[in-house]
């Protein structure tokens, strides 16, 4: 075994100096892969980058009013609105609204259960007849007595009666005379209670106090209603609440720094958060003598010039403040057709002015021609954009078609 053993001598061992090429090839391809990965992922990154939407012309609900001094948000609300309630404590048998509902001032919204107090009606109406009655047989015991007092003058005069009996016959009078008067008191008596019931079952029927809608339907037939709290939670405090249209305007915090300048009566401009293409004229009512300390603002009370029904309390609403009132367009003035965009959006590509528009996380490269018409500060688009489309701002300069974007940097 020892004869067959090979000595390390002897063994067939590659020389590994004789190959001196093999170390720099590896670390080329290793370089080149390493580059390659690189370049891939910088390509296929998504770029960071800014956008913006494209509205349509006269749209402000995504851009700043031309000549407005400054913006403030607020809230629709109504200077006249009641949660109607009875004045006594009973049983609903009738409730005649419903949410929406358009009502008139007096209208009758509900009932109570009235029979106590109507049978408290009726016995005053009774007890006012029965002393209206009195009165009539006073009144006729008063003529009977005239008339005997008459006849015993006469008979005096004549010497055919005694003195004594003229004075009883004029006594008699005197007396008829009284009991006429206390049944006439009697009948003002009965009339002040017979009122006093009808007011009583008045409270039984709950009117409208003024003309407006219901925005709110607080109890059902079969519950009980009471103007005071009840315990229990059972009792219902209010029928319904009644907000009159006419009386809304918005109520907005201004910032306190700004507040100097905003003035009564200052020209104004409201875009409700639903109708972001319904510009309302407005005006300043009031600015409210008071601040908010928490928030550092002041409120300003702002009329609306136009109303109609998209107007509902509490909805969000933007106002601008305008250093001057706007000018009506002209009625033959023809609409401006297109987008407008911020001209930052704008970029030159091989010779032509080109926007990107951000779709599904990729830009797509769009050639278009801007129009010598501005407005305010935006750029008109006549075509190559529609409105709500998303647009990036300040384009890098090596933004190209097809690219992958992250909107992360924000909308403006």
């Amino acid at each position: 075994m020892k004869k067959l053993r090979i000595d390390a001598d002897d063994r067939d061992v590659p020389d590994r100096s004789s190959r001196p090429w093999l170390w720099p090839l590896l670390g080329l391809l290793l370089l080149l892969a390493g580059g390659g990965a690189g370049w891939w992922w910088m390509t296929t990154r998504p770029l960071p980058v800014q956008t913006a939407t494209a509205i349509a012309p006269g749209s402000v609900g995504s851009g700043a009013v031309a000549g407005a001094l400054l913006q403030a948000t607020g809230y629709v609300t109504a200077r006249r609105q009641a949660t109607v309630s009875t004045q006594i404590t009973g049983t609903l048998t009738q409730v005649l609204i419903e949410e929406g509902d358009r009502v008139q001032k007096g209208q009758v919204l509900a009932r109570l259960e009235d029979s106590a107090l109507r049978a408290a009606l009726n016995a005053a109406q009774a007890n006012l007849a029965a002393v209206q009655a009195q009165v009539a047989q006073a009144q006729a015991q008063l003529a009977q007595a005239e008339s005997d007092l008459k006849r015993q003058n006469e008979l005096a005069a004549s010497g055919m009666t005694t003195k004594q009996l003229a004075e009883q016959s004029r006594t008699a009078v005197h007396t008829a005379a009284a009991v006429l008067e206390a049944r006439r008191r009697e009948v003002d008596a009965s009339r002040a209670q017979l009122a006093q019931a009808q007011v009583n079952f008045d409270y039984t029927v709950v009117r409208a106090p003024f003309a407006g809608v219901v925005t709110n339907k607080a109890a059902q037939v079969g519950e009980i209603v009471s103007p005071l709290s009840a315990g229990g939670g059972f009792t219902r405090t209010g029928v319904g609440t009644i907000v009159d249209m006419d009386s809304l305007e918005v109520d907005v915090d201004v910032n306190e720094a700004y507040i100097g300048q905003v003035k009564p009566d200052m020209p104004a401009e409201a875009v409700l958060d639903a109708y972001p293409d319904w510009k309302v004229p407005a005006h300043v009512i009031a600015i409210v003598p008071a601040a908010d300390r928490g928030k550092a603002t002041v409120k300003v009370r702002v009329a609306l010039e136009q109303k109609d029904g998209r107007l509902v309390p509490d909805m969000g609403v933007r106002v601008s403040f305008l250093g001057e009132k706007p000018a009506a367009a002209p009625k033959d003035a023809p609409a401006m057709k297109g987008v407008l965009v911020p001209p930052q959006a704008l970029a030159e590509r091989e010779g032509r002015s080109v926007v990107f528009v951000v779709s599904e996380g990729h830009v797509q490269q769009r050639a278009v021609k801007a129009a010598a018409q501005a407005v305010g500060t935006m750029k008109l688009l006549p075509e190559g954009l529609k409105a709500g489309e998303v647009v990036v701002l300040s384009p890098p300069a090596q933004l190209r078609d097809g690219m992958a974007v992250s909107t992360d940097g924000g909308k403006s």
